[in-house]
């Protein structure tokens, strides 16, 4: 199983890292001023991270934010071809072959990389003396009946990671049975990460000490805690990673498209990817970027991380996502 899911990896990046060129754009952009960049909503650069781009090239860059993954993908489908900016961030390898197919993008290039996780509350589950589940199907025990809460995978790139995680775990026929199981057993469906995390999750304050985030949850944590040091409280289940690779690209129908391009390599260039692991959370793709200490110590990365092929979830997404449908709404 371990050497199938690392030949699935292997070839699904080397798959989704072909990238497209249109050669018909013109030489000459409309607005050169100003560069937009369409985003989801955790899109939290560094601070200043674009001052360097803007006096390099003269071009202030426009941050839009439009919900989650899939949220935003779909709104961009209505606007194909007249796009509301000029370069896409974060659209990932659970959602590309949708932009692929509305013909969203003149090009696109990976950008970062991570995993999709379930994460656990150290400190509830010690103080209630029940053991960590280790695997995706101790999640549909009685032991954790009404403790999981997961995202909806119809609009959000994490709830749908984690259905690809069950389908590339559980295969076809019995991935919809776990599902029933989860069901029964009270798992909580959120409308997108935002709410799960920061609402449900025990450790903001909810009441579900088990949820679907990310490997990079806990340098999270620890960032935004008063000591860096002490280890965070989140911990991952990494036998339920599903790998993620986050794409940026040039939106087809771009008045910008020489700029867009400056601000692609701009994203792609190693001071941005350097920034990347302690305001966005991922994994650079850039091989000249170091990791910071925190990120080194408490990121998860695992080795061998649950995948499909792009053209599996192409060719079957809607289905299974209509029959997840059937069985959890």
């Amino acid at each position: 199983m371990k050497s199938t899911r690392i030949l699935l990896a292997v070839a699904a990046i080397a798959s989704l890292t072909a990238c497209t060129k249109d050669t018909s754009t013109p030489k000459t952009d409309a607005d050169p001023s100003t560069v937009k960049l369409l985003a989801y909503d955790a899109f939290t650069p560094e601070k200043g991270i674009f001052d360097d781009f803007t006096e390099q090239t003269g071009a202030t860059v426009k941050i839009i934010t439009s919900g989650d993954t899939g949220s935003m993908v779909s709104k961009a489908i209505l606007t194909a071809g007249k796009p509301e900016a000029d370069v896409m961030w974060g659209i990932d390898n659970t959602f590309l072959s949708r932009a692929q197919k509305a013909n969203l993008l003149n090009s696109y290039e990976p950008v970062d990389e991570g995993d999709v996780c379930v994460n656990y509350d150290k400190k509830w589950f010690a103080e209630n003396k029940v053991p960590v589940p280790t695997t995706l199907e101790q999640l549909a025990q009685p032991a954790y009946k009404n403790l999981l809460a997961v995202q909806d995978p119809v609009a959000s790139s994490p709830g749908l990671a984690f259905l690809l995680a069950t389908i590339s775990q559980l295969g076809e026929g019995l991935w919809q049975s776990y599902w029933k199981d989860l069901k029964a057993n009270g798992v909580h469906i959120a409308p997108d990460w935002t709410v799960a995390y920061t609402q449900d999750f025990t450790h903001s304050g909810g009441k579900y000490p088990l949820v679907v985030s990310y490997g990079s949850s806990p340098p999270a944590e620890a960032f935004y805690s008063e000591d860096w040091t002490v280890a965070p409280t989140t911990g991952v289940i990494e036998a339920t990673c599903f790998h993620q690779i986050e794409y940026v690209g040039i939106m087809r129908g771009t008045s910008n498209p020489n700029i867009a391009q400056k601000l692609v390599d701009y994203l792609l260039a190693k001071k941005f990817q350097e920034s990347m692991p302690l305001s966005l959370f991922v994994f650079p793709v850039n091989k000249e970027a170091q990791l910071p200490k925190l990120f080194q110590d408490f990121a998860v990365k695992p080795a061998n991380p649950l995948t499909l092929k792009p053209e599996d979830i192409e060719k079957n997404r809607e289905t299974w996502l209509d029959a997840w449908r059937s069985i959890a709404l």
